[in-house]
């Protein structure tokens, strides 16, 4: 006898292939949960592996800066730049004699960190025959840098060496380079470190870090 009235589909069958239905949904969903937790993971993994994520902000190499050309130099007048950290003075100057680790077509320029190796004071430059401000009754026979904090000197001459006072070490030096143009460029930094960064390494990497890095 033909059945009336009886919704289309609503026998136990398709009760089964309901059921069916919705574990295959589940299976595919938690696959495709499983594939996105561990594409997730590997993202995060290589994120923290990444050479490049470990070493953010910080500068690989020391940064090439213009710092004056030879026709602005005048002998004996330093020129005051900051390097290789925004916020640490250097100062070039002409010393109008050869000077060990000089540049230029004399090999008399050169560069040197102007905090003081013994507490990072900022010491000043005095030309042969001058005197500094705080003891006029010093007057070198050759260019130097005094520190008027604690009364250390540096032969300028002579890789910044100590003549004097407390100072446990030479000035570091800002390696320079002199273009075809006669721009001259601080390229590096020689040891030992700048005053704040590892006292007294002769790793000077270390010069690059603790500050914002001049571009």
């Amino acid at each position: 006898m033909k059945e009336e009235g009886r919704p289309k589909g609503s026998g136990a069958g398709d009760g089964a292939e309901t059921d069916e239905s919705k574990r295959e949904f589940l299976k595919v969903g938690m696959s495709l949960s499983a594939l996105l937790a561990l594409g997730g993971i590997a993202a995060v993994s290589k994120s923290i592996s990444s050479p490049a994520a470990t070493t953010l902000g910080q500068p690989r190499t020391f940064p090439r800066i213009k710092v004056a050309n030879l026709s602005d130099l005048v002998v004996n007048v330093p020129v005051v730049f900051n390097y290789p950290l925004d916020n640490e003075p250097n100062m070039l100057v002409k010393l109008g004699q050869k000077a060990s680790g000089g540049v230029g077509p004399d090999g008399d320029i050169v560069g040197f960190s102007l905090l003081c190796q013994h507490l990072g004071c900022v010491y000043s430059f005095v030309p042969p025959g001058s005197s500094p401000a705080c003891k006029h009754s010093y007057s070198p026979s050759g260019p130097v840098g005094f520190c008027c904090c604690h009364g250390s000197v540096y032969d300028l001459l002579n890789d910044a060496k100590v003549l004097d006072g407390p100072s446990p070490r030479p000035q570091p030096h800002v390696i320079l380079d002199v273009n075809a143009s006669g721009d001259v460029f601080a390229i590096s930094m020689g040891a030992p470190s700048v005053f704040g960064h590892s006292p007294g390494s002769n790793d000077v990497t270390s010069d690059l870090q603790g500050g914002t890095p001049v571009v």
